[in-house]
């Protein structure tokens, strides 16, 4: 069956799901603020900004108006930063019944509110909604490159349904009712990426990257835990595939930007060497606001030491050598039990 999908945001991403949604027989429709980059699409089937190399399938038509985008559409991908997620789900409850599947696929948490995109997808009063989250580079999902992803929603069937729209030989999608722990999983694994990024950028090795990765599933698990979510997601796709993923590929734009700020360079002499949003950073200040706002005594150091030195200028250097003379601690202080150890 065939559907006729809007998917809001020609960013990267936006753009190779619409590629792949197009692909797999579907009608897509795509949002795209920049109105050159709508005319590149339409008349030469190419992304000139993302993809200028990628010749577009020929079933994508772009917009500059959202009420033209998504008219007639009966499946809504939302591919936009996490800060304007709120602001556009309200205007397309607007234009969409309440009961359109809306597809959420930025990893972050709002600032303003403390919120997943999903939970502010739903506050404009849209009722089924699924995350898309994993190890999923866009350029790699272009390239048609063997790929696996979750789909996340409390509502099983519109999970089911979307897993059925999304999937192609290349691109395998799952579902998963902890929508709370894959979208934090998500979310929390671009911070770690800026530490990778920044440990990258001191010259660190892959040691370092190992222990880094492994000590932070430990950090998202108290977190996700805390926060009602499974821990056991975080052995999946949304959580370890995507922590792996993000904090080792040059893909990553959490990472590249972790890597300016361990070579010295200032926040925003970081953003103007990436030259895209970096979720990670904004994520970071939310969490760490969150924690001291509530008085939370969670331990997240890894995060805590990555807010330090975006936000209060804390040497890098300084900061993983904090890290890694912390009090003495057992490995998983959640399963000791003294009567495990040998008796002398």
């Amino acid at each position: 069956m065939k559907f006729k999908i809007a998917v809001i945001g020609a960013g990267s991403w936006g753009t190779a799901l619409a590629n792949l949604l197009a692909e797999n027989g579907h009608q897509v429709n795509i949002y795209a603020r920049n109105q050159k980059i709508a005319a590149s699409i339409n008349n030469q089937h190419l992304n000139h900004k993302y993809f200028p190399n990628y010749i577009l399938a020929k079933n994508i038509k772009a917009y500059s108006d959202l009420a033209e985008t998504v008219a007639e559409a009966e499946l809504i991908v939302i591919s936009v930063p996490t800060q304007a997620v709120a602001e556009l789900s309200n205007k397309l409850n607007d234009l969409l019944p309440d009961e359109t599947i809306v597809v959420s696929t930025a990893k972050g948490i709002s600032e303003f509110d403390f919120k997943t995109n999903s939970q502010l997808i739903a506050g404009a009063g849209f009722t089924n909604i699924v995350a898309l989250s994993g190890p999923t580079h866009a350029e790699e999902v272009m390239e048609k490159l063997p790929t696996a992803i979750v789909a996340a929603s409390q509502n099983k069937s519109a999970a089911e349904q979307v897993q059925s729209i999304f999937m192609s030989k290349y691109f395998r999608v799952y579902t998963n009712p902890d929508l709370r722990g894959v979208e934090l999983g998500g979310a929390l694994k671009n911070v770690i990426a800026l530490a990778s990024g920044i440990c990258d950028g001191l010259n660190f090795g892959d040691n370092t990257r190992a222990a880094l990765i492994t000590r932070a599933l430990m950090e998202m698990n108290r977190f996700v835990e805390y926060q009602g979510g499974k821990i056991i997601t975080l052995a999946g796709l949304a959580g370890m595939g995507d922590l792996v993923v993000t904090c080792t590929s040059m893909h990553s734009r959490n990472r590249r930007f972790g890597i300016e700020i361990g070579k010295g360079k200032t926040l925003e002499e970081a953003k103007r060497e990436v030259k895209q949003v970096v979720e990670g950073v904004k994520t970071c200040r939310a969490i760490y606001n969150w924690l001291k706002d509530n008085k939370i005594n969670l331990e997240m150091p890894i995060t805590e030491k990555v807010y330090q030195v975006l936000f209060n200028g804390e040497d890098p250097y300084q900061a993983v050598e904090e890290l890694m003379l912390r009090s003495k601690k057992h490995e998983m202080e959640e399963i000791v039990d003294n009567s495990l150890w040998a008796q002398e």
